[in-house]
């Protein structure tokens, strides 16, 4: 599985390279069918594939089946205990959990591996990350490292909200990677708040990113 490439100990993930056919069983519990029944076709792709992922996490857990209902911001509300993500982009789904006791917070994104457009990398970068990324791109230039910075801010955020008083902007982070380890660190631009890590993956089509919090 791809996703298991930037998972950090403890946590385990399951994966899609696509989705199912239309006319196969969704497996989906009645409350999750209830939570898309007016969801047009894409989303509810995402949506069936990605908790087919969860729903196999978590049993490779030793949890019971049980259903994933959207809480406020649309993330899966997780079973007591449990803290996981999920993603999903153009021809891949993915979900991780792990028990709170051993890893609080975590967070997973999946994006394209193709550049950003030159717009949206300047309103999603600050000038110390756009520096860091022209260094990364003259020494490793077989990488969109513009896409990886935004997979890495969407991991950090996915880890960090459910702490955060407010939604957290991309300037809230500075992103800075080390090649060398496929690893990075996520500074939060926010009055006494910590340092995140994470890990992150390439294929050929994909970029692949986790972020956690530890216990303290």
């Amino acid at each position: 599985m791809l996703i298991e490439h930037v998972l950090p100990p403890h946590a385990v993930g399951e994966d899609a390279l696509g989705d199912p056919p239309p006319t196969a069983p969704t497996g989906l519990f009645p409350e999750e069918e209830r939570a898309i029944a007016y969801a047009g076709d894409k989303r509810r792709r995402e949506f069936i594939t990605a908790r087919q992922c969860a729903h196999r996490a978590l049993a490779r857990l030793g949890l019971p089946p049980a259903p994933l209902l959207p809480g406020p911001t649309g993330a899966p509300a997780w079973p007591p205990g449990i803290t996981g993500s999920i993603t999903h982009c153009d021809g891949y789904r993915a979900a991780a959990v792990t028990r709170t006791t051993d890893l609080p917070h975590l967070g997973i994104d999946a994006e394209p591996h193709a550049p950003l457009p030159p717009t949206v990398r300047e309103g999603i970068t600050t000038p110390t990350e756009r520096h860091h990324l022209q260094h990364l791109t003259a020494t490793h230039p077989d990488i969109a490292w513009d896409r990886l910075l935004f997979s890495a801010k969407e991991s950090v955020y996915k880890t960090y909200a459910p702490l955060s008083p407010r939604p957290l902007d991309f300037d809230d982070a500075e992103i800075t990677f080390a090649p060398t380890t496929h690893t990075f660190t996520a500074r939060l631009q926010l009055p006494h708040h910590p340092t995140l890590f994470g890990n992150w993956h390439t294929t050929p089509t994909l970029l692949l990113t986790s972020a956690s919090l530890p216990t303290p």
